[in-house]
């Protein structure tokens, strides 16, 4: 209990801290978006690049640890579609923002600082390496169900926003510069691997003080039924099918299993909210659900925390 007090109460406490300083008007909206924006743009990359440049990749893909992840992220997305659509009448846009919503972890804010407090260095490469295919394979996906829908979409001009987004998102060019000094044999080092150093540190931190902020603004109680379904799924489900197959069905290494159920078991991803805002569609359900599964999940990781052994 000890252990899980010492994993859970840090990160979550600063989540609180964020929220109390959005209550209390110490900090606004535009501290909010801005030091989102610092984690996004800086702070992740720095950490991302850092661990990757100095770390180790595996001489063997463990292909189990992705199909296991994303076997959780397929059947979750289409559960929550299905429900949006056939039980509470939505159309598909945003049966697919609900969809994205109960699949995409929140892992910049919350899943970043809480698995590097768990597992260490040692989780830094399953983590980064799950992060960058994440990202391009979800918003992808949304992007290509969301726009498909729409009656006057044209393939290339789709084509060419995903593609841009991809090529431009900091995450992904960090992964690439990590990976390409990792395999030249070239990590940072002096004045330039002090600085990422001390960008790196601010990582955790920062996320999740820009979390607690975002949760005072988005609030917590809108379209209820969806947003019950959508947490239920993202938080019990998804590490669910997550946890039987990476440790009981397929080979996957242990720290890897770990690394994957706790990735899939973190609250929904702040992405989703931006995805539900510049496409007008599902933002009251999506804003809440965010809200809602970050609350709820301090309680739902302490419980997967105690199923992976690792509290």
């Amino acid at each position: 209990m000890t252990n899980l007090l010492s994993i859970v109460l840090p990160t979550f406490g600063l989540i609180g801290l964020g929220y109390a300083a959005g209550r209390l008007k110490l900090l606004g909206e535009r501290a909010g978006d801005g030091l989102s924006d610092y984690v996004l743009l800086i702070a992740v990359p720095s950490l991302i690049f850092r661990t990757l440049a100095t770390g180790e990749i595996p001489a063997q893909n463990p292909y189990g640890y992705w199909i296991a992840y994303f076997a959780g992220v397929g059947l979750c997305w289409a559960a929550a579609m299905a429900v949006a659509m056939t039980a509470f009448g939505r159309d598909r846009r945003e049966g697919a923002v609900l969809g994205f919503t109960a699949a995409q972890s929140n892992t910049v804010l919350v899943g970043v600082p809480l698995i590097l407090e768990v597992y260490g260095e040692a989780g830094g490469t399953p983590l980064f390496l799950l992060l960058a295919i994440h990202l391009p394979i979800m918003m992808t996906v949304a992007a290509l169900l969301i726009e498909s829908a729409a009656v006057d979409a044209k393939p290339a001009a789709i084509a060419r926003r995903l593609l841009r987004t991809i090529v431009t998102h900091p995450i992904i060019l960090a992964l690439a510069a990590g990976l390409a000094a990792q395999r030249l044999g070239h990590p940072p080092t002096g004045a330039l691997r002090s600085v990422i150093d001390q960008l790196s540190a601010t990582a955790s931190p920062c996320a999740l003080v820009a979390m607690g902020l975002a949760l005072k603004r988005f609030g917590f109680f809108n379209d209820m039924r969806a947003v019950a379904v959508v947490s239920a799924l993202k938080l019990v489900v998804h590490p669910f099918i997550v946890w039987l197959l990476a440790f009981h069905v397929l080979d996957v290494p242990p720290v890897w299993a770990g690394v994957a159920v706790l990735f899939a078991a973190m609250p929904c991803g702040i992405n989703a909210y931006l995805i539900a805002a510049r496409y007008k569609t599902g933002e009251p359900a999506t804003s809440s659900a965010i809200a809602v599964s970050t609350a709820l999940s301090v309680v739902t990781v302490s419980v997967w925390l105690l199923v992976i052994g690792a509290a």
